[in-house]
């Protein structure tokens, strides 16, 4: 009978079936039998022993930052410094969520409305008909369409071997969505739940349309300026990631024993509004915090987005809202946020519906570690068993 954790880690990599670690991830499912509600963690111990855990594992650096009550703490291990700043992967996706439900609180767009009244023709081909998808059915993954980071060729080209001859490419979204479509569809819209980054991708082209401008522009002037994020930027085709910063590690491969590469580099376009973005754990916190205490969104909006699906019968304590995770952890409390994957870097960022308790962590590794066991330190005092 698999443990908790591993049974956590197999629905996971279900969740991004056929992909390797870095490909976007889908965020880590908890699991396993629920226990009274543990009261805020003013000690961060545990999650500083989970960072530690990470590095003694082959990972070479981890960083976490969390937020009770107003208090802040910052841990590390190996070769990280607090105010790194890292790629998030897909907790790009709550940014591009928040910022369609803003557009529709202003009237310019309803979720309900179909993918084809802004991209017309776009999704269409081997069974996907975008006139039958609507843009909420994008954001709760609900949509069918096939994940263009599943199709073999892609991952050998992007997160595989090829990653080093190709990191440098420029991939225009509509090329992306082309991978996709030339694909079934994984099930009719709105009759089951697959995560696929292709999603967002849509999700990001609607904004476009919807504004007339770049979907990062959006999230830019109505996220970014507003909160004064100053780590947090949406770098397009820009390859570097900003100072400070640590490097990135790759094996390109599932194996743990094949050679480590930098992957520092690279043109994130790869991962468009799907999961592009680059932020620092202090600013992931204050957006979180942000957008559940409503400074980001209008109440009607804000229930919309917290609005969850179930993603398996099997684990009920793990639901997905617009953009947006919530998860029961094991000691019983409930947390809301998303993990993120993309070359060498692995994060995650959540927080308790009232925004009194937040964490934001990274490693720069994705061949091993395990960013849930920070979670679950940091919000149920959960020390990692020493192996």
């Amino acid at each position: 009978m698999a443990t908790a954790r591993t049974a956590r880690t197999v629905v996971a990599t279900a969740l991004a079936a056929g992909l390797t670690v870095t490909a976007l991830a889908a965020p880590a499912l908890a699991a396993g039998p629920a226990a009274p509600a543990a009261p805020a963690k003013k000690d961060h111990a545990a999650t500083q022993a989970a960072l530690q855990a990470n590095v003694d594992a082959g990972v070479p650096g981890a960083v976490a930052q969390a937020r009770v009550d107003g208090r802040s703490w910052t841990g590390t291990a190996g070769e990280r410094g607090g105010d790194d700043r890292y790629r998030v992967g897909s907790i790009t996706k709550t940014f591009v969520a928040t910022v369609l439900l803003q557009l529709q609180a202003e009237g310019r767009i309803d979720l309900d409305d179909p993918v084809e009244k802004w991209l017309p023709g776009l999704v269409h081909g081997n069974g996907h008909d975008g006139r039958k998808i609507t843009v909420r059915q994008l954001l709760n993954h609900t949509s069918g369409v096939y994940s263009y980071t599943e199709d073999p060729e892609f991952q050998q080209k992007v997160f595989g071997a090829g990653f080093l001859e190709h990191r440098y490419d420029t991939w225009k979204p509509r090329d992306l969505v082309a991978v996709a479509t030339g694909h079934a569809p994984e099930f009719a819209p709105g009759t089951s739940w697959r995560y696929s980054n292709t999603n967002f991708v849509l999700a990001g082209l609607v904004i476009e349309e919807v504004t007339g401008r770049p979907y990062g522009k959006a999230v830019e002037n109505r996220i970014i300026k507003p909160l004064k994020l100053r780590a947090t930027s949406v770098p397009g085709t820009r390859v570097n990631v900003p100072q400070p910063s640590s490097r990135a590690y790759s094996t390109l491969a599932p194996e743990k024993t094949s050679p480590v590469h930098d992957v520092t580099e690279l043109n994130p376009s790869l991962a468009h509004a799907a999961g592009e973005m680059i932020s620092d754990s202090a600013d992931l916190q204050t957006f979180y915090r942000a957008l559940l205490k409503g400074r980001l969104l209008p109440k009607a909006e804000l229930r919309e987005l917290t609005t969850t699906v179930p993603v398996s019968a099997e684990y009920p304590d793990f639901r997905y809202g617009l953009g947006i995770s919530w998860q029961k952890l094991s000691c019983g409390t409930e947390i809301w946020g998303h993990g993120g994957g993309i070359h060498g870097s692995l994060s995650e960022a959540y927080a308790t519906r009232d925004g009194r308790h937040t964490l934001a962590a990274n490693i720069n590794a994705d061949w091993t570690g395990d960013t849930q066991a920070v979670i679950d330190a940091e919000f149920c005092g959960t020390v990692p068993a020493k192996k």
